[in-house]
């Protein structure tokens, strides 16, 4: 008996009978030169098809994932490599200053939320090896379909799942080093799976390990490590992962996955402050860190049940938890300081984070109604999240416990009254609740008593677009999203500074509702492809971060923001495909409160415009090559000592495939740029925050299946 697998994530992820190797935008077409059929990916919680969705989708295969990781092991480079409006990484263990759109992605693996509204600790997109990752799909723009968060979007981890029907195994190991050769900027890393289908039984268990040295920059100087938010090089880190799969009959699945993500650093080296005024980078030198070392720690688990016909439907259910713990460096933090347990200016301190994540998704679709013209679907989402934030060397609060629980039911509909128009639209209510006992904040703040509460929320939020297919090769979208999102509640209420304050009534938490427009075009014509759109992002009551006595506090305040993305592709010869992609995106903020908007937001709110370009070839069945570059433009940061200054990163990579087995060969920094991090040169005016970027680095891969 033959049945077709697939797997079971709630974000409506794809099914296809065809390879996954083609998607709607330049990123994730690049190594589908040669494909010429369509591929069904759908994103959305409506089952929409590729090239048919009124906003930009970009979906990611594993090939790219995997060219990507020969060439970096940054997981955030890998994003920004392949998302142009996604921000350049910091290289460093953190996510803040990383945004898409200039707002906040929501993080999801296979549809679970990784992301920590209620004290965002700028970790969630570290959760997960993207050797477990089969693909990343990326909605662009707000959206509400997935529920709390996805204010910029939405980049889903799509785990791998058992292929086949024989038992196979697969290991791969790679070892990287910058070429000003230095024994502690060696990095190691190997991982291992195991999958089959037996009977009605299918099962994949997988692993990972990393063990990152010090990074260099272009002029053999160690660059400085991020002492307060902590960094990827000089550490080990590991994941699990485990999917088993059972098939009731032909049309149901149950599917439990489970993955145990840790990485920490080996505390080995202490920073040293740079000097932005003369150009000179931080530094690292050998040393014993006070505190305890950096870490991430996530489990995320999921039981999926779906029944691709029930009287008609397809039904889908999904439990999840998630336990996420960020320990962060430390400091002797003005914030940390409390006179009553050491002087003024020498209490040493560190935060760490901790969150408990409960929820449900449940989601039906029906097809084919209308005479075939309508598709339905509707569902509801819950959710239940407790989180706190200590200060683990003294054992004091810095952020209360807090416990949020929300309730989305949905509808989506999608209607086709021609060949050639579809009309997209729907509806989702947001119930939101915070729970927040009685606190004291930390002297700092002048140890003010807040009163603890219950505030509630509702939000109506929806989405309208339309699919015109002007031409075979020239469609039109158009597209109006509302995303909701909760500020950084944690940031809110430890910063409470004045007396007499109430949970219940504190403006400051109020939901952020952000309005999405959108409008592009997509044309496709012989060998030549491409995908323009521009879009508008405002927030009424938006939230930006702003520096405050050594750590960056919420500040409520209307937002604009807006930008155009452009991708080409032309296939000029059999197995060779040159790309290039455009982002612009610019947004200010209503500093005086008066309804107008008037400040440029700075480089923590939002990326440089970039302008992204890739060949990639398939010489032979055998040797594959990439060569790809980013220009990164100037940009003009309002506030004192910011600004960003433009530099350019060249990659390549070569892949060549053996009797058994494959050798990879990645180059990172083609030309050994020296340059310095957009966030050091446009966010932070720290002199112990002035970070160099890597200079070139070498990486050798082997991978055989088996």
């Amino acid at each position: 008996m033959l049945r077709l697998r697939y797997s079971l994530p709630l974000s409506v992820l794809s099914f296809s009978l065809l390879p996954l190797t083609a998607a709607i935008s330049t990123a994730a077409q690049a190594q589908s030169a040669n494909q010429l059929e369509p591929v069904t990916v759908t994103t959305t919680r409506g089952n929409s098809e590729a090239g048919e969705t009124p906003q930009k989708i970009t979906v990611i295969n594993r090939d790219e994932i995997e060219q990507q990781m020969a060439i970096t092991n940054d997981q955030a480079q890998v994003l920004s490599n392949l998302i142009p409006s996604y921000s350049p990484s910091r290289q460093k263990l953190t996510n803040s200053g990383e945004t898409f759109r200039g707002r906040d992605p929501l993080f999801l693996i296979d549809g679970i939320p990784q992301s920590n509204p209620l004290r965002d600790g700028s970790r969630d997109g570290y959760t997960i090896d993207l050797a477990m990752v089969e693909r990343i799909e990326v909605i662009h723009g707000a959206s509400a379909e997935h529920g709390l968060g996805a204010t910029g979007g939405i980049i889903n981890f799509v785990t791998r799942r058992p292929e086949g029907t024989e038992l196979r195994q697969h290991i791969g190991v790679g070892v990287s080093a910058p070429t000003d050769y230095e024994s502690d900027g060696l990095s190691y890393e190997t991982d291992y799976r195991l999958e089959g289908i037996h009977g009605d039984w299918d099962f994949l268990l997988g692993g990972a390990y990393k063990s990152r040295g010090l990074f260099y920059d272009a002029d053999g100087r160690a660059v400085g490590i991020d002492q307060a938010q902590g960094d990827t090089m000089d550490s080990q880190s590991y994941d699990v992962f485990m999917k088993i799969g059972y098939w009731l009959d032909d049309t149901q699945n149950l599917e439990l996955s489970v993955n145990r993500f840790e990485l920490e650093g080996n505390h080995d080296y202490v920073g040293i402050d740079g000097d932005r005024a003369n150009g000179v980078p931080a530094t690292s030198v050998k040393g014993d860190p006070a505190g305890d070392p950096v870490r991430n720690e996530a489990l995320t688990t999921s039981l999926s049940y779906r029944n691709t016909d029930l009287a008609g439907n397809d039904v889908r259910l999904q439990l999840y938890t998630q336990r996420f713990r960020a320990r962060y460096g430390g400091d002797t933090f003005g914030t940390f300081q409390d006179p009553t347990i050491a002087p003024a200016g020498t209490l040493f301190d560190q935060s760490q984070n901790e969150s408990d994540k409960y929820g449900a998704k449940f989601t039906l679709t029906r097809d084919g109604l209308l005479d075939g013209n309508l598709k339905a679907t509707t569902g509801l989402d819950l959710l239940q999240d407790e989180t706190s934030q200590i200060l683990a060397q003294t054992g004091r609060e810095w952020v209360p416990e807090t416990e949020f629980q929300n309730a989305a039911p949905f509808l989506q509909l999608e209607y086709q009254p021609t060949d050639r128009l579809s009309l997209h639209g729907g509806v989702r209510h947001e119930y939101a609740k915070l729970d927040v006992d009685t606190y004291t904040t930390l002297a700092s703040y002048g140890s003010q008593t807040v009163q603890g509460g219950s505030p509630r929320f509702e939000e109506t939020l929806f989405n309208a677009g339309v699919v015109f297919q002007a031409t075979d090769w020239a469609q039109l979208f158009a597209n109006y999203s509302e995303g909701f999102g909760m500020p950084d509640v944690g940031r809110v209420l430890r910063a409470v500074d004045e007396a007499g304050q109430d949970v219940d009534d504190y403006v400051n938490l109020e939901p952020i509702v952000t309005d999405n427009r959108e409008i592009g075009a997509r044309l496709s014509q012989g060998a030549v492809d491409f995908e323009v759109s521009y879009y508008e992002s405002d927030s009424d009551f938006g939230s930006r971060l702003a520096l405050r006595n050594g750590v960056f506090e919420v500040q409520r305040e209307k937002t604009e923001i807006h930008g155009v993305e452009a991708d080409l592709g032309w296939r000029f010869r059999e197995g060779h495909r040159l790309s290039a992609s455009y982002a612009h995106v610019s947004g200010k903020f209503d500093s005086n409160d008066n309804g107008v908007v008037d400040t440029r937001l700075d480089g923590r709110n939002i990326g440089p415009d970039r302008l992204t370009v890739r060949w990639q070839a398939n010489w032979s069945p055998k040797l594959t090559t990439q060569v790809q570059g980013n220009h990164y433009f100037s940009r003009g940061i309002p506030g004192p000592q910011l600004g960003f200054d433009s530099y350019q990163l060249f990659d390549a990579f070569a892949g060549y495939r053996l009797g058994k087995g494959q050798v990879t060969v990645g180059v990172e920094n083609l030309f050994n740029e020296q340059y310095i991090t957009y966030f050091s040169q446009a966010a932070s005016t720290l002199d112990s925050r002035f970070f160099a970027g890597r200079g070139r680095v070498v990486s050798l891969g082997y991978n055989l299946d088996f």
